[in-house]
């Protein structure tokens, strides 16, 4: 599923989504997000700052972990990395790439129903950005993501069907989900799972329908996504929205590629 330079771009222009199985950053950045992870769940915040929402861990639920990149050095260092940033340039074709909010994500096993992701568009929750072009999503496996770990599945071509405001990122039953969703004539329900080493990565358009099912493996599914712009995309005008309040902020906002000036006038 893996290609290189334009063809990266190309395909995920046409699929709107892009999967990377094989780790693409270094084993010890890595070995120290797993760490950070853990220590995140647990409470423990070694920047002494909070992420802006922690639930706290239910082995029986679905634990999503809001900017989680603000409480641990080293998910603070994978969230910047590099190697990482470079690949969604070419995936994106960008100028230049901001972090906007991330979200630290542990499916425990055994969860059944209640692990599960709805059928959804991330435009669905992020109406404070003017316009979906320039929206993505980049997915970091922190741990294997097996058929049976309940991998992010998505539906291909789907960004290509617009806005259709249908879905919820926290609905159960699949099944009833699909029925609501109305796919346009001449286009098909086709669903792709994300399958990744520990290390490995998918990106989506903010368009594009994604879900993920039970884990019924015996370990942990965990990743971070984090949220991202483009220099195509600026917030709408006045709005208030937690989530676009902190874009001249580099540690809770850091631009990843390219430079700030190119967000202009969102960052000075």
């Amino acid at each position: 599923m893996t290609s290189t330079g334009v063809d990266q771009s190309s395909a995920y222009g046409r699929d709107g989504y892009s999967v990377h199985r094989k780790a693409v950053i270094p084993t010890d950045v890595l070995v120290a997000a797993q760490n950070g992870m853990a220590a995140v769940r647990d409470g423990t915040f070694d920047t002494g700052t909070a992420p802006s929402s922690h639930p706290g861990y239910d082995p029986a639920l679905l634990c999503k972990i809001n900017d989680a990149h603000l409480a641990s050095h080293a998910l603070y260092a994978l969230v910047c990395h590099p190697a990482l940033a470079e690949l969604a340039a070419q995936i994106t074709g960008a100028r230049a790439i901001q972090v906007w909010a991330s979200q630290l994500l542990i499916k425990p096993p055994a969860s059944g129903e209640q692990g599960n992701v709805g059928w959804h568009q991330d435009r669905q929750y992020w109406r404070y950005w003017q316009a979906p072009a320039g929206l993505f999503t980049m997915w970091i496996a922190l741990s294997e993501v097996t058929a049976a770990s309940g991998p992010m599945r998505f539906v291909r071509g789907s960004q290509r069907w617009g806005y259709l405001d249908t879905g919820d990122f926290f609905g159960r039953d699949h099944a009833a989900q699909r029925q609501q969703i109305s796919v346009p004539d001449g286009e098909s329900w086709e669903e792709v799972p994300a399958l990744l080493d520990a290390g490995g990565v998918s990106f989506h358009d903010c368009l594009t329908y994604h879900g993920s099912g039970p884990n019924t493996s015996v370990a942990p599914r965990c990743s971070i996504a984090l949220h991202l712009r483009t220099e195509q995309v600026q917030p709408v005008p006045e709005n208030d929205n937690y989530y676009v309040t902190h874009l001249d902020d580099p540690v809770y906002s850091p631009v990843i590629y390219g430079k700030g000036a190119d967000f202009a006038p969102a960052i000075q």
